[in-house]
């Protein structure tokens, strides 16, 4: 286990292949992991991947989901989106699959993929209830017991599991009211079943039987936002830091028995929400790491949603956020195109990138400023290979070529750095 190995001492080859990628000492992620304040979610059954760090003085990281629907259930296609959101940048992937068969995917894309893999065990052990003539409010707490370690089992490196669900804070939804209620597809999940049998939920009831599981495999638990808002108007309400409140019971819960853990967050928030959304979860949760959707500041742009969510994801990354679940501009409307995967994954590369320069991370800056120097010099290959995006900005840069090749179409001979850099003698 590796906050164990930690609170001994033990530097593990994970720990020091992070610390190289990162620019930090060992010495530091020892005392960080030990804390819970830095993860490095890697299944013991998963070997093949390269360890990542996500926390506390570490740049941020971002996730892609891939996955299935009933409709739309291509493997092939969905093994062309873990290739591409790799390629793009992605730290993480989380196979969200409900349709076809789950269980060969799910092992397909952990024997592909080179980044550590998440799921929600909750969608699989519903679909299972749904294939067997009963209702997913007719799933057994051993049900879902039982997908949770066959996905461990498998090599998942972390779970989405809604654990801070409970019967209180649905009753807090219940009496306050919302405009979209719930809009987590685990947590609509969990609120009914709870409400279908009247009984408590098994992930937070039985919440040792989870900790057992995810310390046999070394499996990192992402404490799900069951009442995350799904519109701006509900954002920072009672039933979601009611949610928040027992998240961060768990977490304290998860570290003293040595599993990692990291918490989930919203969602839908305006602006100026953002930042008292991401101080409450450091303080409540004693600053374990804070996995973030978005947040989209406004409701009111589909087909856009990657830039809504790169806003907040900035703004949230500045101020404490450790890790960005991407949008993609199919948010809200369709499941994900290769494309629109890769262009999720840019946007929140962008907004990653932007919140470390703002963190001062060392290598953020470093980027930066070489990108200026590249530029300064007319040197457009220098500035294509720095860009977060090579490949289209090598395309826009071949889909229009100047007649001078050292400066671009916008400006020509008339480019302001060219103009300048022509004046050798700065003597007035």
């Amino acid at each position: 286990m590796l906050i164990q190995q930690a609170r001994q001492g033990i530097i593990s080859p994970e720990m020091e292949k992070v610390a190289a990628a990162e620019g930090v000492t060992t010495q530091y992620l020892l005392e960080e992991i030990a804390l819970g304040h830095i993860i490095i979610p890697v299944n013991k059954n998963h070997r093949s991947v390269t360890p990542m760090g996500i926390g506390k003085g570490l740049s941020t990281k971002i996730n892609a989901n891939i996955g299935t629907s009933k409709d739309c259930s291509n493997l092939d296609d969905e093994l062309k989106k873990l290739d591409v959101a790799i390629a793009a940048g992605a730290h993480t992937v989380m196979d969200l699959s409900t349709g076809g068969d789950i269980n060969a995917i799910r092992r397909e894309v952990l024997k592909r993929s080179t980044v550590p893999v998440g799921t929600v065990p909750l969608y699989q052990a519903a679909i299972e209830a749904t294939k067997n003539n009963k209702k997913i409010v007719d799933m057994s707490a051993d049900d879902m017991f039982r997908v949770i370690e066959q996905q461990a089992e498998d090599g998942v490196d972390f779970v989405t599991v809604h654990c801070g669900l409970t019967r209180e804070a649905a009753l807090r939804l219940k009496n306050q009211g919302r405009i979209m209620s719930v809009v987590s597809r685990g947590g609509s999940f969990t609120v009914a079943w709870m409400i279908h049998n009247k009984k408590e939920n098994p992930l937070y009831e039985q919440y040792d039987r989870l900790l057992d599981i995810a310390e046999a495999y070394d499996m990192t638990l992402s404490l799900g936002d069951g009442m995350r808002p799904g519109c701006i108007a509900d954002a920072t309400d009672r039933c979601q830091i009611q949610e928040l409140i027992t998240l961060g019971e768990l977490a304290q819960r998860a570290m003293d028995r040595g599993v990692q853990v990291m918490i989930e967050g919203p969602g839908h928030v305006p602006i100026d929400q953002i930042i008292t959304n991401m101080q409450l979860q450091k303080r409540l949760c004693n600053g374990a790491p804070f996995y973030v959707l978005g947040p989209l500041v406004t409701d009111s742009a589909p087909g856009y949603d990657h830039i809504t969510s790169a806003i907040g994801g900035a703004i949230a990354a500045m101020h404490g956020a450790d890790y960005l679940c991407y949008v993609t501009p199919a948010e809200h409307l369709r499941l994900p195109t290769i494309e629109d995967v890769r262009e999720g994954v840019i946007a929140s590369k962008i907004a990653a990138h932007a919140a470390d320069i703002a963190k001062g991370n060392k290598r953020a800056l470093e980027r930066d400023i070489t990108m200026a120097k590249y530029r300064k010099a007319l040197d457009w290959e220098g500035q294509i290979k720095t860009s977060l995006d090579p490949e289209r900005a090598r395309a826009m840069r071949d889909s229009r070529k100047p007649t001078d090749s050292d400066v671009c179409t916008m400006c020509g001979e008339f480019c302001a750095i060219k103009v300048l850099n022509q004046e050798k003698n700065w003597d007035f």
